[in-house]
């Protein structure tokens, strides 16, 4: 995602975008999307926006507070605010804990297991890949360069929610 303007800084909680319009919020489904980087959530909410998404997108910017998230403990034990998510998008590489780290625990928990994991990585490394696989990713997603592939990548994404559960 080379193409990002340089946005502000967001806070440390989850970020929600701003629900979409044409379903109720109830109606809605939850993603969770784990990456450090507030440039790709700016431009993933903006995307996601722009396609019509039909989830609500949470952020969240390091494992630690992915796990904190996914386990409803301190700032995120409210579930009415911080739903479990229907899908997960994840980046590979992140302070404190990799992604493949952060994949490896989901599967671990009964609670999460079947959970839909998507990566979504600027890397095209074939190792990244295989391991991702390896450990449990749904799919393993290069994140594009231009915002309109973007926007098409969050209707392919979108796809994946009638499998996830609400």
């Amino acid at each position: 995602m080379n193409d990002k303007p340089q946005q502000p800084g967001i806070d440390s909680g989850a970020q929600k975008t701003s629900r979409a319009t044409r379903l109720a919020p109830d109606q809605l489904f939850t993603v969770l999307h784990i990456d450090d980087d507030p440039n790709d959530t700016e431009l993933l909410r903006a995307a996601a926006r722009r396609a019509s998404a039909n989830f609500d997108l949470h952020n969240v910017e390091d494992g630690e507070k992915a796990m904190a998230y996914l386990t409803g403990t301190g700032i995120y034990a409210d579930r009415v605010l911080y739903p479990l998510p229907s899908l997960i998008l994840l980046d590979l590489k992140m302070p404190r804990a990799t992604g493949l780290e952060i994949l490896h625990w989901i599967r671990q928990n009964k609670q999460l297991g079947d959970v839909p994991v998507l990566v979504l990585s600027g890397s095209e490394l074939q190792d990244d890949i295989r391991q991702a696989y390896e450990t449990g990713a749904n799919s393993y997603l290069i994140k594009p360069l231009k915002f309109e592939a973007l926007v098409s990548l969050v209707k392919d994404v979108n796809a994946w929610l009638p499998q996830a559960r609400p």
